[in-house]
């Protein structure tokens, strides 16, 4: 009996076909036990660190470098505080313009390098230290104040005089 060449090709499709959902069937089976496995494995095995007698992993190699010099207590210490107004400008960076004076209370007019005026009261901060201390027809006063480390208070005062003309 001699077969058709049609039917070799359907019998060899269906057995190609057979043994593909055989294969697949057995890789279904087996990927899920592969993963559950796999996910026993991952639980099973928590890592943890053991530090007895080791050294801390996050600890830096090198120390930082302390100071063996000893702070001097006469050291000027800046009190930390943010400067607004008329605190920005030190003494040296404003000209003494004019000086109104009167009975309640004088002022003074200072400009800073841009021209830029600015009036002056008595009591006033100006720079990180200074204060207004006095006004006169000769200039302004300013008293600066100064904290060492020891606790100590240090003064010295800046006085601001109008230039006159032909003065630099």
């Amino acid at each position: 009996m001699i077969m058709d060449k049609k039917w070799v090709y359907k019998i060899l499709f269906l057995s190609l076909a057979l043994l593909g959902m055989n294969i697949f069937c057995y890789a279904q089976e087996n990927m899920g036990e592969a993963i559950a496995n796999h996910e026993k494995k991952i639980t099973d095995d928590q890592y943890s660190y053991k530090y007895e007698g080791r050294l801390d992993p996050f600890k830096p190699f090198v120390a930082p470098k302390t100071s063996t010099i000893s702070q001097d207590p006469n050291e000027i210490v800046d009190e930390v505080s943010e400067y607004t107004g008329m605190q920005l400008f030190e003494p040296g960076q404003l000209n003494l313009v004019g000086v109104m004076l009167s009975s309640q209370s004088p002022f003074a007019l200072v400009e800073d390098q841009t021209k830029k005026g600015y009036i002056l009261k008595l009591g006033d901060l100006l720079g990180k230290r200074g204060m207004v201390t006095s006004i006169d027809s000769q200039g302004v006063v300013v008293t600066e104040t100064a904290k060492t480390r020891a606790g100590n208070e240090l003064k010295s005062t800046i006085t601001m005089r109008i230039k006159k003309e032909g003065d630099k």
